[in-house]
């Protein structure tokens, strides 16, 4: 087997995995209301779900990365296949809060270990100028998991019913975790580039690694990785959609699949435009910023139900925003050298979703003031919670690359201005 034809080999398998683990994810978003009717949950509690989960996904990132300097990737990726598969099963049989608690934060722990180690199987197995088109084909081909969840998922969950679809769900992470190859076969040829691990007995040199990490690049990463379309996909899209906007639930989840598929068609463009114009990389996120408020602003204008046009529209911008969030892990690559990429990507990764986390608990917030009743009005005023957002982020990213310019001449691997 030539080293090209194992590199794709590799990344193919993690990429599987990856894919799975953002069905897992986003599972609860396309059972949003059918979790209200179950466990009796009002918006702020329902938020309350993903928030947790969002929670241990993000405080968990900077651990795996450790993990992951460590281990490398093809233990974590089975590691967090298997805790997804067990927080589903466990949500599948939950009748009662605590056990769905329970269930939520096992997936946020799975996924917390599974993005960071395929793109670490980038960065050793891809020649360095090729980085930043695979880095975003890793992050959009694999949010076709949303349509798994959107689509199949949801199909299942109002034929079947709420057990069938999550004991289904937990069945499609069995191949990453009986038969991890082409893992085996090929992972442990890893090329020489990959040999970054941090070894055993070095404690402190790993502290160093992270307290090396927290440059200000990782700042300007972390603002610039927070964007609404996660909050829209992992649980407030849906209900926006149905109760807000009037859609019917298979339109619905076709939007959500058009976020998925403007992803996949623009992620090879933002990274070939990543990898071509470095030091521009700032101002290509600040643009797709300001088309998103511009989108959400001419949707909250008008009175609802809004045309569908203009939803596949504010949908389209969405999508935008996941290439452009992706940006941020090509700042972990070019400003870290590689034994502590892994622990740099997960700071970029726990910045972002950390904002992830407060303005999905916002929505939820703003909705239960608003009487906890899902109507256009309730979901109009929630989502203007998003506007401080963009205000706090476009401020950070300029006051970050300032920063970051400042120091630009003495940080590992960097090509130039942001």
């Amino acid at each position: 087997m030539t080293p090209h034809l194992r590199a794709w080999l590799v990344w193919a398998a993690g990429l599987a995995t990856y894919l799975v683990g953002v069905m897992q994810r986003t599972s609860f978003g396309v059972a949003g209301l059918d979790a209200a009717d179950r466990f009796d949950a009002g918006p702020a509690l329902l938020s309350g779900f993903v928030v947790l989960q969002l929670v241990v996904y993000a405080a968990l990132q900077v651990p795996a990365g450790a993990l992951l300097d460590r281990f490398g990737p093809r233990l974590l990726l089975t590691a967090g296949a298997a805790t997804m598969a067990a927080g589903q099963l466990m949500l599948a049989l939950a009748d009662g809060l605590p056990l769905a608690i329970t269930a939520r934060v096992l997936v946020g722990s799975g996924d917390a270990l599974t993005f960071v180690s395929v793109l670490a199987v980038v960065g050793a197995w891809f020649p360095a100028r090729r980085v930043p088109v695979m880095t975003q084909l890793t992050g959009l081909v694999g949010q076709l998991g949303q349509v798994l969840s959107a689509v199949p998922l949801a199909a299942v969950l109002h034929t079947a019913g709420w057990a069938p679809a999550f004991v289904s769900a937990a069945a499609w992470a069995r191949p990453s975790v009986s038969r991890p190859s082409p893992w085996c076969a090929t992972a442990r040829r890893a090329p020489a580039s990959a040999a970054g691990a941090v070894r055993a007995g070095a404690a402190g040199r790993a502290r160093r690694g992270l307290a090396r990490a927290r440059h200000p690049a990782r700042r300007l990463d972390a603002r610039r990785h927070a964007v609404p379309g996660t909050v829209f996909a992992l649980l407030w899209g849906v209900p926006y959609l149905v109760a807000g906007q009037g859609l019917t639930a298979t339109a619905a989840g076709g939007l959500l699949t058009l976020l998925v598929a403007v992803g996949i068609v623009a992620g090879p463009v933002f990274g070939e435009l990543t990898a071509r114009y470095p030091l521009r990389r700032s101002w290509l996120v600040l643009s797709v910023m300001g088309a998103t408020a511009a989108a959400w602003t001419a949707v909250l204008l008008v009175p609802p139900p809004a045309p569908h046009w203009l939803l596949g529209v504010l949908v389209t911008v969405l999508a935008l925003g996941g290439p452009a969030s992706v940006v941020a892990f090509d700042y972990a690559r070019t400003f870290n050298p590689g034994h502590r990429r892994g622990t740099a990507v997960g700071i970029v990764n726990a910045g972002g979703f950390s904002v992830s986390v407060l303005v999905t608990l916002a929505v939820g917030v703003l909705l239960g003031a608003g009487g906890g009743a899902y109507t256009p009005e309730a979901f109009r005023g929630a989502w203007t919670v998003l506007y401080a957002v963009w205000a706090v982020a476009v401020v950070g990213v300029l006051g970050a690359r300032r920063r970051v310019r400042r120091a630009a001449p003495v940080v590992i691997g960097a090509p130039g201005r942001p």
